[in-house]
């Protein structure tokens, strides 16, 4: 009677671990479209900020340029009153004007250089990240159709194993079930396993005689008080019978007459 319910209990674990992991890989497959929806919002925020600065920088060379007209017009109309002073305090003066006003010019020129330049790097950026944007976008919607295909395939599978499961669980007391169901979880999949040697192979951990003889007994269904797995007892190699068949028959009288022979030398 048990070892038909550890017979159950070792394909039901084979059913659940595989359960478990479709579990899992169907929770975590979204997480990579996550990631990759992510990384596009950035770029896209990165874009937007990058933009947004060239605009800026547009806005400046605009004013540069009226800034720059200024003081053209203004170098222009002082250089028109050179032709109408009198005194040279007045040219002095007047001169003086002049040089500032074509300081102003020459250092708005460069101000609009400098605008421009940076204006030029900002825009080959911009077209990099509209690149990569677009290439993220493609990827997205490709790993997005990738996920859903591989999404019903997993559900489909897990369906099948729960059809499987239901053929075994209903004959299993539900006490042990739900705990031999949170050993799974828990235990990497491994829930019920084999005693070899007063040995627990799921831990390793050394049992004592009288908890071995229960579990060879088989009368009821007991747990490893280390790694809480099920146990179920497995002659080792050593316990196993020796069987000889008749071709062993005749080495066997030989190492018999041989012993003999020994004994008579020794008498």
């Amino acid at each position: 009677m048990m070892q038909e319910v550890f017979d159950k209990l070792r394909s039901l674990q084979e059913i659940l671990s595989e359960r478990y992991e479709l579990e899992r890989e169907i929770h975590e497959v979204p997480r990579t479209l996550t990631t990759k929806t992510e990384l596009l919002s950035r770029l896209r925020k990165q874009y937007i900020d990058k933009n947004n600065a060239r605009e800026e920088i547009k806005a400046n060379i605009s004013r540069l340029r009226i800034r720059l007209a200024d003081a053209e017009k203004q170098r222009e109309d002082y250089e028109k009153q050179m032709d109408l002073i009198k005194t040279q305090r007045e040219y002095e003066a007047l001169d003086k004007e002049i040089k500032d006003a074509t300081e102003r010019e020459q250092q708005f020129r460069k101000d609009i250089l400098r605008e421009e330049k940076e204006k030029e790097e900002v825009s080959h950026a911009l077209e990099r990240e509209e690149s990569m944007i677009t290439q993220q976008e493609e990827e997205l919607e490709e790993e997005a159709k990738k996920i859903q295909s591989q999404s019903e395939e997993k559900k489909g599978s897990l369906k099948e194993l729960l059809k499987e499961e239901k053929k075994i669980t209903p004959d299993l007391d539900g006490e042990i079930l739900f705990k031999f169901e949170r050993i799974i979880k828990s235990k990497a999949g491994v829930g019920i396993v084999p005693v070899r040697d007063s040995v627990c192979t799921g831990c390793h951990m050394r049992l004592s005689s009288q908890f071995e003889n229960d579990i060879r007994t088989g009368e009821k269904i007991l747990f490893c008080p280390y790694c809480s797995r099920i146990l179920f007892f497995e002659e080792s190699v050593g316990d196993e019978p020796m069987v000889f068949n008749d071709d062993d028959a005749g080495s066997l009288a030989d190492l018999a007459d041989f012993a003999g022979e020994e004994l008579e030398e020794d008498s």
